[in-house]
């Protein structure tokens, strides 16, 4: 029995010893996963599932493009085990159909579901009344598609723009107006928040380049063709030629078949689209040919995104596509990208989230609350507890996506913004630069260029040959003189004599002679049309008073005179004249006198009053040099008559040579 007791006891102390290890064990785990997560304090379990809502309009230019790459980008998420590790991402994808009321509606629907992150809107517009809401419920909108630079504002905190701002665009035109030498432009854009703070932001980056915004042509989203018809028309009889046109993708064609019917895309005028131009293109293949003739000689922005293995994979494989919900292929662009790196960085921020011990929990608003007889269920909507930490988790993400370099700086910007210059022509466009915010406008590659110091001086910017409307290789000027301006007022003299030089006439001008026809031989020589309107002064009878007519052009009833009109000094005084272009006539008549010449006319140059001076000067001098020398220089004495001629003469000799001792 005993024997027994001390091996009952061995067994015990064993298992004892066996227990302590395996708790030992569980707590050293933890410890690990705790020291290999970084910041974190406790670990918290994954879910298994994370609903994240994608929000836009699915019809369109953008949403067709956006929709089967978010898909995707699910797909490619949820099959990757190197992210989130096992937690799965839920999608929901509501239709805003470019209603600012339905999207309100639909955001609120979405936030029901307890979603982590939305990804959307494209409109600017409905992104600035979604993100009150996302604000209050702490839930990050990840937009791909607004580029409303206001939205980078401190009052859309939750607000997280995974495109390229507008900002940065105008910063790109006001390069392109300021390269090309023009110094005013006329901005066409929707009248909404895109539209508006969009060309607000180019007035801001124009005046930084000494140029402006003429003039701002606005127009409704969905006007029709006539009202169209009717600002292109306005527009035209202004006097600038450069138009930027700054409008939604799925209606912006409208604008240059207008253009086109009016013949303003000829010869001298230019066009400046924004990204929503080459967006539209690049999702229509092939091209068709009547569109691209009304866009002949435009130039254009594209957002610019390296051409990495990553992007040429995910190309290759865009055919294999298709959105469900839309007829065929889905049409490829920009902001496929975009759309697709959104998902990718709402994914990698919970992956880095998870780990440093966030939780994908939600709690009520005590704010929220449904009133007596209401069904809006406000009570459903809850706050995500972890919103602010996985907003900053956001904000930290550095990653390279199909877009290129992800990265937010100091005002959730994306880093490095850049931009294609192209130029339609033909069928087809080719690009003839690039512009970033790190040097302006170049012929190579923006990521070539930041290992390099940042230089956007004017004799660093480059593009390649522009063709412009028209087939015009030639810089245009950019504007002409106004059609609905006033033309110039030219008053002529109405004379009753010597009408060879200026006289009445009965054809067009209404006036000719001489003077007219200088005139406007000086006038055609000019490389714009001078519009000006012949006015007669004088009734015909008698020669007008010139003086008159000059002073009637220096009170501004006449705009310049042309005429035989004498240059006087009174008349410079208040009027400018231009070089004369025939003599007057005049001359001055002097009589000649013939003086015989005198052998004394050396005399001359002095008068007798200069003559006695210098006479007595030369006496002077020789007084002083006798009071010197009498008492030492023997030649300075004898009779006093000797030595009066010896001061003359020494006087008058010094003028011939030089005397020394």
């Amino acid at each position: 029995m005993d024997m027994l007791l001390i091996i009952g006891s061995d067994h015990r102390l064993r298992m004892a010893r066996i227990q302590l290890l395996f708790i030992f064990c569980i707590i050293c785990l933890p410890m690990e996963v705790i020291g290999k997560t970084g910041n974190a304090s406790a670990s918290s379990p994954r879910p298994s599932v994370v609903n994240i809502g994608a929000l836009f309009t699915i019809n369109s230019v953008i949403g067709r493009a956006a929709k089967p790459a978010i898909e995707a980008a699910v797909d490619d998420v949820n099959s990757d085990s190197s992210i989130l590790q096992g937690t799965k991402l839920n999608l929901t994808i509501l239709d805003t159909n470019c209603s600012g009321f339905i999207g309100t509606m639909e955001a609120l629907q979405l936030v029901e579901n307890d979603v982590v992150a939305a990804i959307g809107p494209q409109s600017s517009g409905i992104a600035h009344v979604i993100s009150h809401v996302v604000n209050e419920l702490h839930v990050p909108l990840l937009s791909f598609g607004a580029t409303d630079p206001t939205l980078s504002a401190l009052q859309y905190p939750y607000f997280l723009r995974t495109t390229q701002s507008d900002y940065f665009q105008m910063l790109a035109i006001a390069d392109l107006v300021a390269y090309f030498g023009w110094r005013e432009v006329i901005a066409i854009f929707v009248d909404d928040d895109y539209g508006r703070n969009g060309i607000s932001a180019l007035g801001d980056a124009l005046a930084k380049k000494r140029c402006k915004i003429s003039y701002k042509a606005a127009f409704t989203p969905g006007a029709p063709k006539s009202a169209i018809n009717d600002l292109l028309v306005g527009v035209n009889l202004m006097e600038s030629r450069v138009y930027v046109v700054h409008v939604n993708p799925d209606s912006g064609l409208q604008i240059f078949a207008v253009a086109h019917s009016l013949g303003m895309m000829s010869k001298g005028y230019v066009w400046i689209a924004t990204d929503w131009l080459p967006s539209l293109l690049d999702s229509v293949d092939p091209l068709d040919i009547d569109t691209m003739n009304l866009l002949q000689g435009v130039v254009a922005l594209r957002h610019y995104t390296p051409d990495t293995d990553m992007k040429k994979r995910f190309l290759s494989k865009w055919n294999g596509l298709k959105n469900k919900d839309t007829r065929g292929p889905a049409g490829f662009n920009s902001y496929a990208l975009y759309a697709y790196d959104s998902v990718w960085l709402a994914a990698r921020a919970l992956d880095a989230f998870f780990n440093e011990g966030g939780n994908a929990s939600f709690s009520d608003d005590p704010k929220l609350h449904d009133r007596n007889g209401s069904s809006l269920h406000l009570s459903l909507l809850r706050v995500f507890d972890g919103g602010q930490q996985y907003l900053q988790t956001l904000l930290r993400m550095n990653f390279t996506g199909l877009s290129g370099q992800i990265q937010f700086d100091q005002d959730k910007n994306l880093a490095h913004p850049a931009y294609d210059v192209i130029n339609i022509g033909g069928t087809g466009s080719r690009r003839i630069g690039y512009w970033s915010n790190h040097s302006g406008l170049s012929i190579v590659p923006p990521e070539t260029l930041y290992g390099k110091p940042s230089n956007t001086s004017t004799s660093n910017q480059h593009l390649y040959t522009t063709i412009w409307p028209g087939e015009n290789p030639d810089i245009p000027r950019g504007w002409v003189f106004p059609n609905n301006g006033k033309p110039l007022r030219i008053a002529v003299p109405n004379r009753a004599s010597y009408k060879e030089f200026v006289a009445k006439d009965k054809n067009p001008p209404g006036v000719r002679g001489y003077c007219i026809d200088v005139f406007e031989a000086a006038i055609n020589l000019l490389p714009y049309p001078v519009p000006r309107t012949y006015m007669l002064y004088g009734d015909g009878k008698r020669n007008p008073v010139y003086n008159e007519l000059v002073n009637a052009v220096s009170q501004n009833d006449y705009d310049a005179a042309v005429g035989d009109v004498t240059i006087v000094t009174n008349r410079t005084r208040i009027v400018d004249f231009t070089q004369p272009y025939m003599e007057s006539g005049l001359v001055v008549v002097a009589a000649v006198k013939e003086e015989k010449s005198s052998p004394w006319a050396f005399l001359k140059p002095f008068t007798v009053q200069m003559w006695c001076v210098t006479g007595a000067f030369f006496l002077f001098v020789g007084a002083v040099v006798w009071i010197l020398e009498h008492r030492i220089n023997h030649e300075f004495r004898g009779p006093p008559s000797q030595q009066l001629i010896t001061i003359f003469w020494f006087s008058f000799s010094t003028m011939f040579f030089s005397h020394s001792k």
